[in-house]
This record gives structure tokens, C-alpha cells and sequence, in this order.
């Protein structure tokens, strides 16, 4: 089986060494950062390729692991290069978080060209990417899972079938909508703790024991106390990822108020320069002596 990658940033990179760790054969990696596309495939044993078509050619299974909505519309229906040039035969694995419309209409598109596509969406981040123990929930045609299923257990520790094209893209916009509110919370949560004079390791450790225990709390805590933000998730991600919810809210005739204000958040740091920064800087915006970070946001 020779397996391509097109992405090959934080998460894309790490599934692609972790895959040719446990020997599989990769073949093909593209990504629009030429510089990063060369580098990960000097480490993998493969060219960077110069087209997305190219990626097609030398792959029986291509991983797409891109940012949003128009990076997948892009790689997918680009006028000059895309990835459904003769991709009769070919499995495409789709991993980013995108909207459930796009999903649906890849894997219309796919079937068009005699490919199968399936949407295998991540909850973990970059450690788990590598060592292949990654959360993956699958959407798409059964039988198109089950082809799938052995390599995605190769790189997820849990592989999940959710259902039809688009209903692992809801279910992730879902859990990435309540991290998100959680992350703020939390935020908000050790900056008044902060604010009032309290210690904030026995606060984190009350937290712990408490109502207020939650996985943020474990992965995002001590960053927020220490402002340690490198990133393992982006606040740009975070506002993207609680915007897909929110349009699946308000097409369902919901309005959600803690989401929304999440993601004007995650918004204002975006705006501010700070969408690199892990979703732990969010806390910047909300600790009493982080001014600096709070003034740049709302400039």
C-alpha cells in the first residue's frame, strides 16, 4: 500500500512518521510550505511533490490533513491541479476539521471520479499524531470504513464509525466547541483566582478534585498559570472550529450563547496577532496583570 500525504504541518508530518515507523510505504507528501514539504519527506524516504495530481499517482490511500474549508475545496476542485485527476480507485482519507457540507460534497466529488473518500476527524493533538494513538471518528460510506479501518488502527488508538458523510464532521465541531468553552472558562476561572490573591497550584489542585475538573484543566492549566502558549492547537483553529458549530447552530435554530462568546474570544486574539499561540494564551485576554496581551486584543 503507498500512502500520501498532502499537509504536512504539526498533525500531517507526525501521522507520516509515525506510519513509516511501523513500516508502511510513503510515497508521496505535499504541502503549500514547500520548505516544510521537503524537510518531512527527506525523513520519510519519499519526494515532495511539486502537484497535488502527483500525490494521486503515486498513492493507493492519500491522507489530507489541510486548515479549513477552502484549503479542502481547494486540493479537491483546484482548476489547474487538484487531487481527483485520475483518482479512479484511490482512497482519500480526509482529517482536518471542516464543515459537514464540504465533507459531503468531497465525497460526492470523489465518487464522481471513481475514488472513495471517508472523513476521519482527530481529537488529539501532536503527541498523540506521532506515537499513532490518535481519537478518530469516521464518516462516510460503511463499507469505505471498513477498507480503511486497518491503517487508520495503525495511527489511532481509538477508530470510532460514526455514520454518513458529514456526521463526524458534526460530532467534532461538537467536542471542539465544548473544549473551546471549557478552555475559556478555565481561563477565567485561575485570572479571578489570580486576581483575588489566591494560590494558584492549591487553586489547580481544588479545580482537580472539584466540580471543576476538566480534561482543559489536566492538558491547558499550568500553560495558562505559567504562559507557557506553544502551540498545540491554535486559537486561529479554536475560532474556526467553535465558527463551524455556531453555523451548524444557527442552521438548526439554536442560538448559543457560550459558544458565541468563546469565539469572540478566540476572535479578538486572532485580530491581535495571537492566533499561533496555543488555545491556552487565551487566558492573556483574562489575567489582571497581562495587560499588555488584553490592550493588544482590543486595539
Amino acid at each position: 500500500m503507498n500512502i500520501g500525504f498532502v499537509g504536512v504541518g504539526r498533525m500531517g508530518g507526525n501521522m507520516a512518521r509515525h506510519l513509516k515507523d511501523r513500516q508502511f510505504q510513503i510515497t508521496a507528501v505535499y504541502d503549500i510550505n514547500r520548505a516544510k514539504a521537503t524537510s518531512v519527506a527527506a525523513e520519510v524516504g519519499c519526494a515532495a511533490s511539486q502537484d497535488l495530481s502527483e500525490v494521486t499517482a503515486e498513492s493507493d490511500v492519500i491522507f489530507t490533513v489541510v486548515t479549513d474549508d477552502n484549503a479542502v475545496r481547494q486540493i479537491f476542485t483546484g482548476a489547474d491541479d487538484n487531487l481527483l485527476v485520475n483518482a479512479r480507485g484511490k482512497l482519500f482519507i480526509n482529517c482536518e476539521t471542516i464543515s459537514p457540507g464540504v465533507e459531503i460534497d468531497v465525497e460526492k466529488l470523489a465518487h464522481q471520479a471513481g475514488a472513495e473518500s471517508l472523513e476521519a476527524c482527530m481529537a488529539s493533538s501532536i503527541t498523540q499524531a506521532r506515537d499513532g494513538k490518535l481519537y478518530l471518528m469516521c464518516g462516510g460510506d460503511e463499507a469505505t470504513f471498513r477498507k480503511a479501518e486497518p491503517i487508520l488502527k495503525e495511527i489511532g488508538s481509538v477508530v470510532r464509525y460514526i455514520g454518513k458523510s458529514g456526521e463526524a464532521a458534526k460530532v467534532k465541531a461538537l467536542v471542539n466547541m465544548v473544549m473551546n468553552i471549557n478552555t475559556a472558562g478555565l481561563a477565567e476561572g485561575l485570572a479571578l483566582g489570580a486576581a483575588a490573591g489566591l494560590d494558584l497550584e492549591m487553586l489547580r489542585k481544588v479545580f482537580s478534585q472539584t466540580g471543576a475538573a476538566s480534561r482543559v484543566l489536566e492538558t491547558d492549566g499550568e500553560d495558562m498559570q505559567n504562559r507557557e502558549h506553544s502551540c498545540f492547537f491554535s486559537a486561529a483553529h479554536a475560532a474556526k472550529d467553535s465558527g463551524i458549530a455556531l453555523n451548524l447552530a444557527r442552521s438548526l435554530g439554536l442560538d448559543l450563547p457560550l459558544a458565541r462568546a468563546t469565539k469572540e474570544q478566540y476572535d479578538r486574539m486572532v485580530a491581535a496577532g495571537l492566533g499561533e499561540l496555543d488555545k491556552s494564551g487565551i487566558a492573556e485576554l483574562t489575567f489582571k496583570d497581562r495587560s499588555g496581551a488584553r490592550q493588544k486584543a482590543a486595539d
